[in-house]
């Protein structure tokens, strides 16, 4: 698999949200607006890389019977790290973003590549791996957070494009799964074509 794949397969191929369909809690409770997707996206993007890489550098020395929770340990610490970092530089991000950035931690998509991919490839074809895995899902969260800022509340990134109120069930719960599922129908159709 050529370097460039590594990364692009989890913007396409394997992309978590629209493919995949993992992640559904921070997917789901975070994208109010295109910049909460955004900041979502990033904080699981740092810690996704930065765990495979040390899992990748570790594996070999972990015992089989101990892999899974000291994988969780990795991944906490950089989930820890990020806290500290969000708190002193975004402290407004990281209030709105809440509990989410701590369940990182047991986010399905950052320890299932650290199970699946990180575990059994070199150091560089898993931060590339991260990477790609990262991107795909920052991109799929800020689309679906524009989407849903633009229908709520008629603007994107706080920008407001159009005067008057939008469509307030796209800020609440429900319109999180009605864009959710015209994306995820949009995204494989397209997806289906480039194949």
């Amino acid at each position: 698999m050529s370097k460039l794949s590594l990364i692009t397969k989890g913007i396409i191929k394997e992309n978590p949200t629209f493919v995949l369909v993992l992640g559904m809690c921070p997917t789901l409770g975070t994208t109010t607006s295109a910049m909460n997707g955004l900041g979502m996206g990033l904080a699981t993007l740092f810690v996704l890389t930065m765990s495979n890489i040390v899992v990748s550098a570790v594996s070999g020395f972990i015992p089989g019977k101990v892999r899974i929770p000291s994988f969780i340990v990795i991944i906490a610490t950089f989930v820890t790290v990020l806290q500290f970092v969000m708190q002193a530089f975004t402290p407004g991000l990281y209030a709105t973003l809440g509990i989410f950035i701590p369940l990182i931690v047991v986010n399905c998509i950052v320890l299932g590549r650290a199970e699946a991919f990180a575990s059994k490839n070199s150091v560089g074809d898993s931060a590339l791996d991260g990477i790609g895995i990262g991107l795909g899902f920052t991109l799929s969260l800020t689309v679906l957070g524009m989407v849903r800022e633009l229908l709520g509340s008629a603007s994107i990134f706080g920008i407001k494009l159009i005067e008057g109120d939008g469509i307030l069930v796209f800020i609440l719960a429900p319109g999180a799964f009605i864009a959710l599922g015209y994306l995820l129908v949009l995204f494989n159709k397209l997806k289906a074509k480039i194949s």
